[in-house]
């Protein structure tokens, strides 16, 4: 046997500790961000904010995250992405219990600042990670991470709706949360690996990461990212007015479609690498790419609200998958310098937040909002005129537990 295929005795320990790892920074980051977006009612009657003034504050986030993601990816140049996420974790967590504990406006635009900038710094370093320990893997196991994302946030979604059925305060709701993922971030990312030993040195070799990072080669990649931000945000803000307005649905019947969109994105992410594995990245994100088109399609003849409901469940199915493969694709298209790639691509996931809800919301009232559902599914349809992004055969994962049996897959 070659001495390349050897894997060293504690190797395979520290990949699954850091594979366990990042999947606890997932569920946590899904946690934090389902526990401020589904108690944003509670948030504005607390600190008295208007209607007019609430969208100021709902942009800020994905700005800063932005701004966030992008920061993250000039630190990198100089320490790992681990350490990043070390610090990242506790401070999400902080500016939690810091929205909760406020009164005053200052307060609350401070909290949300510190939010976003954990928030776009955890995201962009968590995916880093992902990318990294995926090579070292050489097979996919990117969905699963972003699975347990979609778990976080069906366990945040259901710790708000107590909240908010028992009436508790915002800082009842979010300390006892706080208590619990403290310290087991704090503990878990002791175990947290970077886990690319074969990555080059950039003092060593004098070249930055990023300087094989163009913005021709990844666009395609940003666009997916962002129409898929795009769809996702069109569910999250519009799926229950449009249940109970267009299709005449009760308003418990409206609270429906989100947690199938959820619990089937949940599914299709875990099942997901078994997919990607068997049939390659390619295949899977055309085949996700339909299937969330048809569930647009769906919604948007749907004579009832039931229907609606599987429309969006069965866009939940298809859309889950494109944006964990988005990440795999950039580190893949560029194996040395996959940390640029990941906080540059980042980016788009903010963008499509930004842009979705206000154009959806424009064309349902200039237009119908029947017809509003369309756009963001030819909008996912481009997925399939650049799946070919998917798929780079000059970047082979290598590495010791890479699989002769297996596809180059994300």
């Amino acid at each position: 046997m070659e001495a390349s295929k050897i894997r060293p005795v504690g190797t395979d320990t520290r990949l699954r500790h850091g594979r366990v790892s990042l999947a606890l920074s997932f569920f946590v980051q899904g946690v934090v961000f389902a526990l401020v977006v589904t108690r944003i009612p509670a948030i504005q009657d607390r600190y008295g904010i208007s209607d007019a003034l609430l969208p100021a504050f709902l942009a800020a986030v994905p700005i800063l995250a932005g701004a966030g993601s992008v920061l993250t990816g000039k630190i990198v140049a100089r320490v790992r992405p681990s350490i990043v996420l070390r610090w990242a974790q506790p401070l999400l967590l902080f500016a939690l219990l810091g929205i909760g504990v406020g009164d005053q406006l200052w307060q609350l635009a401070l909290a949300l600042c510190a939010f976003g900038l954990s928030g776009g710094a955890l995201d962009a370093s968590m995916n880093m990670l992902g990318v990294r320990l995926q090579r070292a893997y050489g097979r996919s196991i990117m969905l699963g991470f972003h699975a347990t994302y979609s778990l976080g946030g069906i366990a945040g979604a259901s710790l708000a709706w107590v909240g908010a059925h028992w009436d508790l305060s915002l800082l009842v709701s979010y300390l006892p949360v706080v208590v619990v993922l403290l310290p087991a971030v704090l503990i878990g990312s002791r175990w947290s690996t970077d886990a690319d030993s074969e990555k080059p040195d950039p003092v060593r070799t004098g070249k930055p990461e990023g300087s094989s990072v163009t913005f021709k080669a990844l666009l395609p990649l940003c666009l997916i990212m962002t129409f898929a931000y795009i769809g996702d945000s069109t569910v999250s803000n519009w799926s229950a007015k449009y249940l109970q307005d267009i299709l005449g649905s009760s308003d418990e019947l409206a609270t429906l479609p989100y947690n199938a969109y959820m619990v089937t994105t949940l599914i299709g992410r875990a099942a997901g690498d078994f997919g990607v594995r068997r049939f390659g990245p390619v295949a899977v994100v055309r085949f996700g790419a339909v299937l969330a088109a048809a569930g647009f399609a769906v919604v948007a003849m749907a004579p009832g609200p039931w229907v609606g409901i599987l429309g969006f469940a069965i866009l939940g199915f298809g859309l889950c998958v494109v944006v964990p493969q988005c990440f795999a694709a950039a580190g893949r298209l560029f194996p040395h310098a996959s940390d640029t790639a990941v906080a540059r691509l980042n980016i788009s996931n903010y963008v499509g937040f930004l842009i979705g809800s206000p154009l959806v919301g424009a064309l349902g009232d200039v237009w119908s909002y029947r017809g509003a559902m369309l756009v963001p599914m030819l909008m996912i349809l481009v997925t399939l005129v650049y799946a070919r992004s998917f798929a780079d055969g000059s970047a082979r994962y290598g590495g010791v537990h890479d699989r002769s049996r297996a596809a180059d897959v994300g």
